[in-house]
């Protein structure tokens, strides 16, 4: 064997897709204790981020948006710390230069715990949501092209839907295959969360777990489904789900051992990705934990 082909039989399997989620801002009963307070995203520190993880030769950037630009198709979502669209138009740019893939992420799950959708105030309905659905769509549609617009992403958009408590499977996968129309128009797939790896009966995250395993079945292959626990990694439902046809990734949060068994579980069961989390605003307050975390686990991915 030459020293090239021991050099190459030697280097360990690589993901498809390493990247990170960052938060312009998000939505959660966590940080709505704090919206009233809540300061803008900093541009400087998201630049830094790409640069942090160039250097780690991570390859997709997962932009966590929702209510923190100012959408110029829906002015009346401006909060007091929405920032100018425009500022993820320069993020986006420097991201790209550095050879990584932007995904802009909006969350449409429904939930009276979660309220992760929250963000389309006046356009969403704590009891009633079912109302002025039709809106609700438009708005979705409306912003979503706005964000492809600006961000100009290649290849995916998340669309959250975690932790949904509010709609019926069935529901579940009409909304899904409404946003991913929505998506698919800008030449993108579509990224959903799956909250599967969470079927424990004792918990509160049992009934959302099993809705996302039964609506695999509905769901269009072309749908890539992130796995995500940051207290274990979970092969079965790895393999299980990408031997249905799906492209998975997983989240394994900030833990190195837990990152190390998340990424062997994806490698030897089909999965093909993995994104670090920290779900904390992307901001100057946060950066040192930021940086932290990205040389901590960085070089796992």
């Amino acid at each position: 064997m030459s020293r090239k082909s021991q050099k190459a039989a030697s280097k360990p399997p690589a993901l498809d897709v390493r990247g990170m989620l960052i938060h312009v801002t998000h939505i959660d009963p966590e940080w709505l204790k704090h919206k009233d307070v809540e300061k803008p995203w900093d541009l400087q520190v998201g630049l830094d981020i790409v640069k942090a993880l160039a250097e780690y030769k991570m390859n997709t950037l997962i932009v966590d948006v929702e209510d923190g630009v100012e959408y110029k198709s829906h002015p009346e979502i401006k909060r007091h710390y929405s920032v100018p669209i425009q500022q993820l138009a320069e993020l986006s740019d420097a991201a790209r230069k550095a050879d990584i893939s932007v995904v802009p992420k909006l969350n449409f799950s429904k939930s009276g715990r979660n309220l992760h959708d929250m963000w389309m105030k006046p356009h969403w309905d704590h009891v009633s949501w079912l109302r002025n659905i039709d809106e609700y769509y438009k708005v979705a549609s409306d912003v979503i092209a706005e964000l492809v617009e600006v961000m100009q992403p290649d290849k995916y958009f998340h669309i959250g839907m975690d932790e949904d408590h509010y709609r019926s499977v069935e529901q579940y996968v009409d909304t899904i295959h409404k946003l991913r129309e929505f998506v698919s128009r800008h030449g993108l797939r579509t990224v959903v969360w799956n909250d599967s790896c969470h079927n424990v009966k004792t918990k509160i995250a049992h009934v959302h777990a099993v809705k996302c395993r039964e609506a695999e079945a509905y769901l269009n292959k072309d749908i890539i489904h992130i796995l995500w626990d940051y207290g274990a990694s979970h092969p079965d439902v790895v393999k299980r789900i990408s031997g249905e046809g799906f492209t998975v990734w997983g989240a394994p949060g900030a833990n190195v051992d837990q990152v190390r068994a998340w990424k062997a579980s994806l490698l030897d069961n089909g999965g093909s990705g993995m994104i670090i989390t920290n779900w904390i605003k992307c901001s100057e307050d946060n950066r040192a934990t930021t940086m932290n975390l990205i040389r901590t686990v960085g070089g796992e991915y």
